[in-house]
This record gives structure tokens, sequence and C-alpha cells, in this order.
């Protein structure tokens, strides 16, 4: 595979990614047949790995992806994040100096390595003064165990945040940002992917086929799929709005002669603002087949057609593992106490 720029950090990255996920207990159980995905995907030029201290779950996924880098970790872009909720103190978990700093030795010890090439803030932090956060992942880069920092599902004006206080405090910004993106989620064409750019921030994004939808597997008025990716997000796979699409999207890939999973590769990695796209499989099948699309190359007169589907920058519905930011989910951040209305009404 070619390799596009990674922002502005130097390194070179597939437009593939491999995401881990799926790989133990939560999707793939058997660590050998997960070692032999990772080689085959290596083998066929991809040199991008992206995994979470959360996947597997609790580590699981960092420990397998360490065992087959062993004697190939030096060709390898190794990615992983921090931030989700590992045990049940209040404090293994979120973006604090704390527990960054406590973390980050235990990923490394399960990846195998001394170092980290993209060391990524999970998920946004209410919580936590976001110097704080880039004070601690500053002296992880001083001190040899990261080479960059990125985040992860952050809004565009909190980007913008960080790369101020980066800026104003000498502290090492934000390379990366990792959101949500696929044919029928553009919202991030908007504004994220545009302040990405401005940055010189390079962009991995996640979800390509909208958690299993664009692979055609789910269909309007098809028999009801049961599997552990239904119960985690029903919302999203049952939408009738993004089951419409799906409809329409399915003869646009046959008449370009591709599978629906080509399609929506070849769309998410087709944007210029977007460096890699994270393809998760949890078996060799899904491998190949993701594999078999990486030459696919989208014409104007198909992305033409896909716009008049789902229009640029707009969501067909949200993911139902989004982010929502406080100010959205919170009743009390959207509407004044009940005193406050009372007086305004006398």
């Amino acid at each position: 595979m070619r390799t596009r720029e990674l922002g502005r950090t130097g390194i070179r990255v597939s437009p593939y990614c491999l995401g881990t996920m799926m790989f133990g207990r939560a999707g793939n159980p058997d660590h050998d047949d997960c070692v032999r995905i990772i080689h085959r995907a290596l083998d066929s030029g991809i040199n991008f790995i992206d995994t979470a201290d959360v996947y597997g779950p609790h580590g699981e996924s960092e420990d397998i992806v360490g065992k087959a880098l062993k004697g190939r970790r030096d060709d390898i872009v190794l990615a992983t994040k921090v931030n989700g909720r590992m045990g049940e103190d209040p404090n293994r978990g979120g973006s604090s100096r704390r527990w960054i700093i406590t973390e980050v030795e235990q990923s490394l010890r399960r990846l195998g390595t001394d170092h980290i090439d993209l060391y990524q803030v999970h998920h946004p932090d209410p919580h936590t003064d976001i110097e704080e956060t880039l004070s601690a992942l500053t002296d992880l880069v001083r001190s040899g165990k990261v080479r960059a920092i990125g985040s992860s599902n952050l809004p565009a004006s909190e980007i913008v945040e960080a790369q101020w206080v980066a800026d104003r405090r000498g502290l090492h910004r934000f390379r990366t940002e990792q959101p949500p993106y696929s044919i029928l989620n553009r919202a991030i064409e908007r504004e994220v992917l545009p302040v990405c750019r401005r940055y010189g921030m390079g962009v991995l994004v996640w979800s390509p086929l909208a958690m299993g939808l664009l692979t055609g597997r789910y269909r309007k008025g098809g028999p009801t799929v049961r599997n552990a990716r239904m119960r985690w997000v029903p919302r999203h796979l049952t939408d009738e709005r993004k089951l419409d699409a799906v409809e329409r999207l399915i003869p646009l890939a046959e008449e370009a002669g591709l599978s629906l999973t080509h399609l929506a590769m070849g769309f998410a990695i087709a944007h210029p603002g977007v460096t890699s796209a994270i393809i998760g499989p949890r078996t060799m099948e899904q491998l190949e087949d993701l594999l078999a699309g990486a030459a696919v190359s989208l014409d104007d007169e198909v992305l033409d057609r896909i716009d008049r589907i789902v229009a640029p920058g707009t969501d067909i519905g949200p993911l139902d593992v989004s982010y929502t930011p406080p100010s959205v989910q919170l009743p009390s951040l959207r509407r004044r106490s009940a005193d406050e209305r009372a007086a305004v009404a006398r």
C-alpha cells in the first residue's frame, strides 16, 4: 500500500489502519488466530495498528498485539489509547495526570515495547482541565515513552482549545484526531476535518462501515440479525433512515462493480482530510474481504451520487456510541431550574 503523511509528524502510515477492538473476549477470543490476522495485515502492507487499553476488554487486545509484534515492532506505527474505565476505582480512568502516568506503564508492558508511536486520549473528559492532560502527555513525549500524542472524538471547539492551550503553555500538541466517519455519518466534514487540516493534524477515522450497516448484512425488511453488535448499538442498526440510505447505496455499489463494503471504504479514504481509515476485522475472512478492496478509487460520478443520498456534512442520526457533550446530555445544562422558570413566568 502507498503511505500517507500522518499530519505533520513526519510519520508515514498506510491508508488502512488495523483496529484491534474485536481481538479478545469481546470479539475473537482465540489469541493465536488474532495474531495470524495481524500478521496477514502487516504482510499486505498495512503498517499502522490502533488499539486501546480498554479493548479486549481490560488490556487483552494490547496483550495480543504485543505477542504479534515480537520481532516486527520497529516496522510498525503503533497507536493506543487511554481514558476508558479500567476498574471500579473512580481514578482508574479519565484524563488526569495521575491516571495517564500510571496507565501508560501498563500499556507499555502489555504491548511488550518501550515506546508508543501515537498515544491518544480516547474520549473528551469534561472533568479534567486540558492543560493537566497535555502537561502529562508532554512529559511522556519528553521521556521517550511516547512519540506523538492525539485526541479522539473531540468536538471542533475542543480541538481548537487544546491547540491554543498547548501553544500558550509550551506543551506538546495533539498531532492527530480519531473521529467517527462513514457515508452515513459525515458531520465531521463540516468543522472537525477543516479544523484538523488548519492545524496540520492527521486524521484516522473509526467505523467507516458504520458499525456494520455498510456491509449489507443489515437490510430493511430483512431478517433480524441477533448478535453482540445488535445488543450494543440497537438504535443505530435499526434506524429506518439509515436503512433507507443503505437500500439506495447497494444498487449504486453494484453499478460501480463494487461490494457495499468496498464502496464504503473507498469513500472514507477519498476525503483529502482523512489520513487513514480504521478497519476492525474479527476473522481472517473479514480481513481478506477488506484487503481485496484496498485498491478501490471512487470516481467523481460515484462520489456525487453518494452526496445525493447522504448530503455532505450531515449525519443520518448519531451512532449509539458517539460522544455526547454534557451540554446536550444533562438536562441541568439545557434548561433553567424550576424556580428560575417560575420567576420568569411571574
